[in-house]
C-alpha cells in the first residue's frame, strides 16, 4: 500500500480548515484539522502527522509560538505557514525557527502543492 501523507491543518477559521481539508483530499493527502495550537499539542499520536499547515494569528498560542514549542519538545514535522498576517519580522521568525515555507493567504494552490511535494521528496524549502 502506498504511503499517503497526513497533513495537520492548524487554523482558527473553520472555513479555512474545511477548504484546506478538501484541497488536501483532492491532491491525495490525508488531513487532520485543529482549531488551535493547543488542540494540536494535545493530539496523540503526533507521530502520525507528516507535515503541518499553520496559521500565524490564532487565539491562545500563535503559529510561531507553536513552532517554538514543538522545537523545544524536539519532535516536529515540517511546518508550512499559510497566513494573511505577513510582516517581515514574523516571516523571518518563522523561517529562522525552522519553518519549511511561509505562504500568504489567499494561498496560491500551485505554490502550496509545490511545497508539499518538496517536503515529501526531501527537497529543500521553496
Amino acid at each position: 500500500m502506498p504511503f499517503v501523507p497526513t497533513i495537520a491543518v492548524v487554523d482558527d477559521d473553520q472555513a479555512i480548515r474545511e477548504a484546506m481539508d478538501d484541497l488536501m483530499k483532492n491532491f491525495g493527502y490525508n488531513s487532520c484539522l485543529f482549531s488551535s495550537a493547543e488542540e494540536f499539542l494535545d493530539f496523540e499520536p503526533r507521530s502520525e502527522i507528516d507535515c503541518m499547515l499553520v496559521d500565524v494569528k490564532m487565539p491562545g498560542l500563535t503559529g510561531t509560538e507553536l513552532l517554538a514549542e514543538l522545537n523545544r519538545q524536539g519532535d516536529r514535522p515540517p511546518m508550512i505557514f499559510v497566513t494573511s498576517y505577513d510582516d517581515e519580522r514574523t516571516r523571518k521568525a518563522a523561517l529562522s525557527g525552522g519553518a519549511f515555507a511561509f505562504l500568504r493567504k489567499p494561498v496560491d494552490v500551485g505554490a502550496l502543492i509545490a511545497c508539499l511535494e518538496a517536503v515529501f521528496d526531501g527537497r529543500p524549502s521553496v
